[in-house]
């Protein structure tokens, strides 16, 4: 039954597992891109259901039942109402703290058990990344003590408190809100929660909804409630133009082919209209140009500055339904991080803002109460998107507003035989994704395999994976088609409970502290990470690093070159430029010497 099997591809997994390593990418890529990665329309489902049920229907009926504006089903009486603004706001950012939100489930590899997130962030002894150990007091190490669980729980806590709260009567406010207290509280906590843990802040897409925390609890004594709504339609709109800015590179066309091929509902016939010629050029068409560069990206450029600044209520009614049918697309296409609820949030903000708080009727950018709090307000919100496309390197692509774009800092795992077993000796609930699909799920070990070497044919589709590949290829010369290669962001939400495609959760600083819990031999494990592309730059800079030795090499590539290749590399691997090595490196060794 097409609803409870997968679609898999036309091969036998045993003689397939037998063919050299470029023509399994492309045997794989090609499936790709008709059939994605052939989930069971069941497991589609599962999400649904929790979009539906779990997030929407509990969250709606939590907003209303504790704010006094009628029940869930009186929609008339509370779509508009900022209560339920903010207890939605809390709501997601509850859901996502707690693991049940993006990178949930079986699209995220999450296998068996299907949630990291509290699962990982309530149980001590497990791996934590602190962004500036060495610079922020009290955050050096990286395992998990049990201080930073309770701040976990008590960030978790706050979350529900203050959606669980009343309305607060405010002083010069007309409508009732969420006590401005507990909304500062919890993002205190999130803050205290990110600097001992990025991957907290980051899971709970602290980057836009923390200034949302911070504007409602300085509701009263510092913004008026139309600066209120003001700024929180500044921070949305950043969102929106700072990801159509993002995109204006040469990576976002191989982004739209791949996520179309992944939606489960989309006919075949348009999927394979994203590529030039099938089988033989899966390079984007016209169409996927289209797509990504028109309806994408100016679409998310332009309608969010008219939502902004028109005062034309009909324009704004169909700019609000651009952007709401927008959210829904990405939503239908399930793509791998599953970014579900936080689109159909996004959807809601775009209709409470514009429409329920029309610029026309007083609420636009004209209306703040002193004219610093634009200037101030704009500023806070592009500190981090303009310094995140300038130096990638020092803030992650989520704070850069870099979501989709394609430019992303990725790496490729590699392992000698049987070493990648040696990571379940990691304290994590989870075991690695392989061991999860056979031991879990009953999947026969060739299928198990060829299941994970679908997400390295993923990667491939995309340009950073061309040049990762290219490096692996470099580097383990005769051995590449020994080794096992694992695509990162996978293996780190088994490590640490959660990815959404951000390298930086899985660089340097978590294989040194996988190594130091269990000791690779040299050459046992084997990265290969690549840094987003500086918006000024048109290369990308990648490392090598053997888990045992360090970074044993330094190198870039230009962009261009990794566009123009197929995934499989059928020329070889794109060129690059090799800009350190270790001193002590041997070609002819494939890895540096080890000495005493």
């Amino acid at each position: 039954m097409p609803f409870l099997t997968p679609d898999v591809p036309p091969v036998e997994p045993a003689e397939f597992l037998t063919r050299p390593r470029q023509e399994r990418i492309r045997v794989l890529a090609t499936f790709w891109s008709e059939y994605g990665f052939g989930t069971p329309k069941m497991v589609h489902t599962i999400y649904i259901v929790k979009l539906l049920v779990l997030y929407i229907g509990g969250g709606v009926a939590l907003a209303t039942l504790t704010s006094d504006v009628g029940g869930p089903f009186d929609v008339a009486q509370w779509w508009d109402q900022p209560i339920i603004y903010q207890k939605l706001v809390l709501w997601t950012v509850f859901v996502e703290l707690f693991g049940i939100g993006g990178t949930w489930g079986p699209l995220a590899a999450h296998f068996k058990p299907m949630t990291g997130g509290i699962s990982y962030w309530a149980r001590p002894g497990t791996i934590r990344l602190p962004p500036w150990p060495g610079k922020v007091p009290f955050t050096a190490g990286d395992d998990r003590s049990p201080f930073d669980v309770l701040l976990y729980l008590a960030c978790l806590g706050s979350l529900l408190l203050g959606a669980f709260s009343g309305g607060s009567a405010i002083d010069g406010i007309p409508f009732a809100m969420v006590d401005p207290v507990l909304m500062l509280v919890p993002a205190v906590l999130l803050v205290l929660c990110g600097l001992r843990d990025k991957t907290l802040f980051l899971a709970a897409r602290g980057e836009q909804y923390l200034p949302i925390l911070l504007v409602s609890s300085a509701v009263g004594p510092i913004l008026t409630f139309t600066d209120f709504i003001v700024a929180a339609k500044l921070i949305i709109v950043l969102v929106w133009v700072g990801a159509a800015i993002s995109k204006m590179n040469a990576h976002f066309e191989n982004v739209v082919p791949p996520m179309v091929s992944n939606a489960p509902f989309t006919p075949r016939a348009l999927k394979r209209a994203h590529y030039r010629s099938l089988p033989d050029d899966l390079k984007p068409s016209r169409l996927a140009w289209f797509m990504a560069h028109v309806l994408g990206t100016t679409a998310e450029l332009v309608v969010p500055l008219v939502l902004l600044f028109s005062t034309s209520w009909p324009i704004t009614l169909l700019a609000v339904g651009a952007m709401v049918l927008f959210h829904l697309f990405i939503t239908q296409t399930f793509p791998l991080a599953v970014p579900l609820e936080w689109n159909i949030l996004f959807a809601y903000i775009s209709v409470f803002l514009f429409a329920g708080h029309f610029a026309g009727d007083g609420y636009g950018i004209g209306d703040l109460s002193e004219p610093w709090m634009l200037p101030v307000l704009v500023a806070a919100l592009v500190f981090f998107p303009v310094l995140g496309n300038l130096r990638p390197d020092l803030v992650s692509f989520l704070p850069s507003m870099r979501q989709y774009a394609g430019n992303w800092a990725s790496a490729t795992w590699a392992f000698q035989p049987g070493a990648e077993a040696k990571l379940n000796q990691l304290k994590k609930p989870a075991k690695n994704q392989i061991d999860q699909l056979i031991d879990g799920m009953g999947y026969d070990p060739d299928v198990a395999e060829m299941t994970m070497q679908m997400t390295l044919s993923w990667r491939a589709m995309h340009s950073q994976g061309r040049g990762l590949f290219s490096v692996l290829q470099n580097y383990l010369g005769d051995e590449y088609e020994t080794y096992s290669l694992r695509e990162a962001e996978f293996c780190c939400n088994a490590i640490i409970g959660w990815n959404f495609g951000d390298g930086h959760l899985h660089d340097d600083q978590l294989i040194e502290a996988i190594q130091r819990r269990i000791g690779f031999a040299p050459g046992e494990f084997v990265v290969v990470w690549v840094e987003s592309q500086p918006i000024h730059k048109p290369t990308q800079a990648y490392f090598v690093m053997d888990a045992a030795l360090g970074i044993v090499e330094r190198g870039t590539w230009l962009v261009r070159d990794c566009v123009d290749a197929q995934p499989w590399l059928p020329d070889g691997p794109v060129p690059t430029t090799v800009t350190w090595r270790h001193p002590q490196y041997h070609p002819e060794l494939r890895s540096p010497e080890v000495t005493a």
